[in-house]
């Protein structure tokens, strides 16, 4: 493992990454490098916004390289972004930037905030890669224009539009280990007035895997089916106007290898077995007249239905969103203002929406907003942005949230970004930790949780080097967050009990990243992501690392391109040490070790739209050590014997931080009608 990574930090590679069409000849190398701007698309297919805002745009082809079935295990291919797996069992998930919990993120489709928090945990599975056109990450904060609670950065997931669509799309993979996935994609309309793009997303894993022998399913088994249909409209003077519908069902399964349907919800054999049907409505519609308005709307239905053991977890969240942008281009001014209407129901039979007299009460929560932007383009070198955004919330009242950026860029070769702001997260107790909901810990709410409080800062250094007939691009982000009102989870003062409340001291999230990568003549091309990130909690007493949060971590990618349209892609990702969540006189240890996930893909294009690829994942087999305690007793029954278990250890499964599925292979076909 010391050795891959040595080799690997060695490579002057990664993030703005290549095009077929920009090839630098060595004559006249620094001449292209002026005409290289910071929205230059790569063979990476990356690219950043001109803005003041640091924002980083992946289309489809950059997620090509390392092919999932879906979004979550994706997104790891991006520096500072980091899928966690928070359950051994039933691998439920969460998406972390620069350390921060899946919570502090805020995620959108075309924009929409659809991904509420109860669909974090299972809905990001549902979303497969043929819908999405790109996907925009902004790290740190966006408070001021996203919504208060957009603490730690945005990702933004833009599907397909019918209008530019393939006329038919399908992308059909499988593995050895027995996983199907099948996307279709097929415009059923296109004509003068619109079109329509309808697909279909089924994904199959159904073998019972236990490589490490403690009787429990290496990963859940999964039977998932997606249903997509988006609809845009051709306008006059290129007013924007489309929708989409989006069905998902899954029935997921994790627990002892001789689990079946007839145990669910008994104490006779211990399986995770989760229901989940979702619905979402989501369009844009641009108002006839001069100035721009544009009406945004949304509308999501989540129910889950779930058992953990013989705990059952039943939740249902709607989530009604509509706002209405207004934008105009006044000479240096672009200016942008808005008003929002959120309203959340949300529902479910734990303490966290039990009244004090212990009667069910639903959490309704209307919020109303109001944002206001303005970027100026002081010249040609400086850009300065000024956000400020407005809400009202029945049980916190006035919330406010501000953000102030500056761009400078003295010549074409390097940008500098400097941004401060303000954030604010209300509780939802279900997103603070899946492990509340496992059976294999007791919830105890120590206080009434308060809302947090956090002051962000981040700044962005962009560099181009041009070097002969080649360049090297440079992107160093910094970062640091304080937050007052933290709500953390006590995981170590009893083994059987998840204890919440608010920090009494402070919390911080601090921490730099470098991406680099180069433009060759040659058909090699690297990159390489590094972050290094310190994030804890603060009392008068003691510092506390955060769970799940490493100190290093980042992504390499290597592709060489034959002239015979064949194609290699070396990808992967390496973690440090991060702190688990161990009990009491634990055997196993605090900090997991360095470890790197490698995966290689082989693919060769043909003329007639086919594409065939196939590769090996996790190339050095690398699976976490015992991530079940006392799989042999998931019901604790044994508990209290002494003499078989001194340290009083109880079933816990929040040990977990990497998948257990070890070296695999898989093999795909693409096909494409444009």
């Amino acid at each position: 493992m010391k050795l891959t990574f040595i080799l690997f930090i060695l490579f002057p590679v990664f993030i703005n990454a290549q095009s077929d069409s920009l090839i630098v000849p060595k004559s006249d190398s620094t001449k292209s490098a002026r005409n290289i701007d910071e929205v230059t698309i790569t063979q990476f297919s990356v690219k950043k916004l001109k803005g003041a805002i640091s924002t980083d745009v992946y289309s489809q082809q950059f997620f090509r390289k390392h092919p999932t079935p879906h979004i979550f295990e994706s997104i790891a291919m991006v520096n500072g972004v980091k899928p966690q797996l928070n359950c051994a069992v039933c691998n439920t998930g969460d998406i972390h930037i620069n350390g921060l919990e899946g919570a502090y993120t805020t995620i959108l489709i075309d924009g929409m905030p659809i991904v509420s928090s109860l669909s974090t945990v299972y809905g990001l599975s549902g979303i497969p890669n043929i819908l999405i056109d790109r996907i925009e990450i902004t790290k740190g904060p966006a408070s001021a224009l996203y919504g208060s609670e957009a603490m730690g950065g945005i990702i933004n997931i833009i599907t397909k539009n019918a209008l530019q669509a393939p006329d038919f799309a399908t992308d059909v993979m499988t593995g050895n280990q027995g996983e199907i996935n099948l996307d279709v994609a097929k415009k059923v309309f296109d004509n003068q007035t619109f079109s329509s793009l309808l697909s279909l997303n089924y994904f199959y894993y159904g073998n019972r895997i236990d490589q490490n022998k403690d009787h429990f399913t290496d990963t859940p088994l999964q039977h998932r089916l997606s249903v997509f249909n988006k609809w845009n409209f051709k306008r006059k003077e290129n007013r924007l106007a489309s929708f989409a519908l989006r069905y998902f069902y899954e029935d997921r399964f994790g627990g002892e290898m001789q689990w079946q349907k007839q145990n669910r919800g008994s104490d006779d054999v211990y399986g995770e077995s989760i229901y989940t049907n979702r619905f979402e409505l989501f369009g844009i519609y641009q108002l006839p007249m001069t100035e721009k308005f544009l009406l945004q709307y949304s509308y999501n239905y989540h129910h889950q239905d779930s058992f953990y053991g013989n705990t059952s977890y039943l939740a249902t969240q709607k989530v009604l969103f509509l706002q209405m942008n207004w934008e105009k281009q006044s000479g240096k001014h672009l200016l942008k203002s808005g008003t929002t209407v959120k309203s959340i129901f949300y529902d479910d039979n734990t303490p966290g929406t039990a009244h004090s007299s212990q009667e069910n009460e639903p959490m309704k929560s209307p919020v109303l907003g109001l944002y206001m932007e303005d970027e100026w383009e002081i010249n040609d070198k400086n850009t300065l942005l000024f956000g400020y955004r407005y809400d009202y919330h029945k049980v916190h009242k006035s919330v406010h949230s501000s953000r102030v950026a500056w761009k400078v860029q003295p010549n074409p070769y390097n940008t500098l970004r400097l941004s401060f702001g303000t954030g604010f997260r209300v509780v939802n107790l279900f997103t603070e930790d899946h492990a509340a909901l496992t059976g294999s810990r007791e919830v105890v709410i120590k206080e009434d949780l308060k809302p947090e409080k956090s002051l962000n800062t981040n700044l962005s250094y962009l560099m181009k080097i041009p070097v002969k007939n080649y360049f090297i691009n440079l992107d160093i982000n910094a970062f640091h967050s304080y937050f007052n009102n933290k709500i953390v989870g006590d995981f170590d003062t009893a083994p059987d009990k998840i204890m919440y409340n608010n920090l009494p001291g402070h919390a911080i999230s601090r921490g730099i990243s470098a991406d680099i990568s180069t433009i060759w003549t040659l058909p090699l091309q690297l990159m390489f992501g590094i972050t290094y990130m310190d994030v804890y909690s603060q009392n008068e007493v003691e510092k506390n690392q955060q769970l799940h949060a490493p100190n290093w971590s980042g992504t390499y990618s290597l592709s060489y391109q034959f002239t015979n349209k064949f194609s290699v892609d070396l990808t992967g990702q390496f973690c440090g040490p991060m702190r688990l969540p161990i009990v009491p006189d634990d055997f196993r240890p605090e900090y997991s070790p360095w470890f790197t996930l490698m995966n290689i893909q082989l693919t060769k294009k043909f003329d007639n739209g086919f594409e065939i690829y196939g590769g090996v994942r996790n190339l050095l087999n690398f699976r976490p050590k015992t991530p079940i305690l006392r799989p042999f007793d998931p019901f604790d029954n044994q508990v209290d014997d002494a003499a078989s278990n001194p340290y009083g250890y109880t079933f816990d499964t929040t040990y977990g931080y990497a998948p257990m599925q070890g070296v695999r292979t898989f093999l795909g076909i693409h096909y494409q009608i444009r």
